[in-house]
């Protein structure tokens, strides 16, 4: 008799697009581009992680505007330039078994900052940087980071185009999902959280006002990204700071969306201030998915410190999410997806390269690469 298929690996279907399985690689910056372009090094980041048996692979914070991006390093999508290469990672994902997400973005007041390894602190123009930083309100977010400059409506406006027109890129390079970023301290986080945004005209003060610009952005997305294709938004569900943006705020929020057009609400957490002290452990931001889906009644996806595979399957088979994203986990090992379906005791297939078999025994067939794999070091 056969065993049950775990939790873990059970489609996973929204609109017109299945996952195989409930396992995402969350987007994971890797600040190697030269004005915007994907290149060889993302071909082959990305492309290791569909072969590793990811049913979804998301693309990095790829910035909107040139201005919106963390570094001078991030991907872009604010021209035709850049759908080409894209379109060459998207289509070794889908050969491989995986689905191609893109997450859009914009850094508001984190923008113009240096690659982590390199400090993390402002660059100067004469560095690479930009020398107009765009935020809710004008306050920086640390003293090593740029004053940015308050929004006005038409910058707004800008903004709001410009997802829209990424968006427009993102199908023109074949991608079947597209995830705003809302979360982890950028632009739309920064208007949700009354810490941030000190604004007094209709894009702040009430919570209304202040997630009012997500709002619009997904409804924009909406009117150009297909109806049989999904649309995400990634939160950070608690600034994890007194006044701040908390959870039922974002149990609201994730009301409101639901109702234009977004499919699925990941869910992360903090980032928006330096001061910010965060009870970081094992599945430590689960509650927030759970919490969510509980009371908006939409999907999510769970992030952060999620290692084992009978933890990823647990918070599935009990609701807390839909789908569970890694990141790190993903790093040290980018074959995780196979060898969690070998833990649990299920059955999965490798890419035919990594097999070997007797003659004539296709049945037989066994990775080559020996299993279990040693344990992982420990999270960067």
């Amino acid at each position: 008799m056969s065993q049950p298929v775990p939790n873990l690996f059970t489609p996973f279907a929204q609109r017109g697009v299945t996952f195989s399985n409930r396992i995402a690689v969350s987007p994971m910056c890797q600040y190697s581009c030269e004005d915007g372009a994907a290149n060889d090094w993302h071909f082959v980041h990305l492309g290791s992680r569909a072969v590793g048996g990811a049913g979804l692979v998301i693309v990095e914070a790829t910035a909107v505007t040139p201005e919106g991006r963390i570094s001078p390093g991030d991907m872009g999508l604010w021209k035709d330039a850049h759908v080409e290469p894209l379109k060459r990672i998207v289509s070794f994902l889908q050969q491989n078994g995986s689905r191609a997400g893109i997450q859009l973005a914009h850094a508001g007041r984190k923008a113009s900052t240096a690659r982590p390894w390199e400090g993390g602190r402002k660059v100067e123009p004469a560095d690479g940087g930009w020398s107009e930083v765009f935020a809710p309100s004008a306050i920086p977010f640390s003293s090593t980071y740029p004053q940015p400059i308050e929004l006005d409506q038409a910058g707004i406006r800008r903004i709001v185009k410009a997802y829209a027109a990424a968006a427009e890129r993102a199908l023109e390079a074949g991608f079947d999902l597209v995830e705003i970023h809302a979360a982890h301290g950028y632009l739309f986080h920064e208007f949700f959280s009354p810490l941030s945004n000190q604004r007094t005209d209709e894009y702040g003060g009430s919570f209304e006002n202040r997630t009012r610009i997500v709002v619009e952005a997904a409804d924009a997305i909406r009117r150009v990204w297909p109806e049989d294709r999904p649309l995400w938004v990634r939160i950070s569900a608690t600034d994890w700071a007194e006044g701040g943006w908390n959870a039922d705020d974002s149990a609201q929020l994730a009301k409101v969306l639901k109702n234009h057009g977004v499919d699925l609400i990941d869910t992360s957490s903090g980032a928006l201030v330096e001061y910010a002290k965060i009870p970081v452990g094992p599945g430590y931001q689960v509650e927030f998915a759970e919490k969510i889906r509980r009371e908006a009644g939409i999907a999510t996806g769970a992030v952060g410190m999620i290692t084992e595979a009978a933890q990823a399957d647990t918070i599935i088979r009990t609701g807390q999410a839909d789908i569970v994203l890694l990141a790190r986990e993903l790093l040290r090992d980018p074959y995780w997806p196979l060898h969690a379906a070998q833990s649990l005791g299920h059955s999965i297939t490798w890419p035919a390269q990594y097999l070997r078999s007797a003659p004539g025994a296709v049945e037989a067939r066994q990775p080559i690469i020996p299993l279990p794999i040693p344990e992982p070091a420990k999270a960067p």
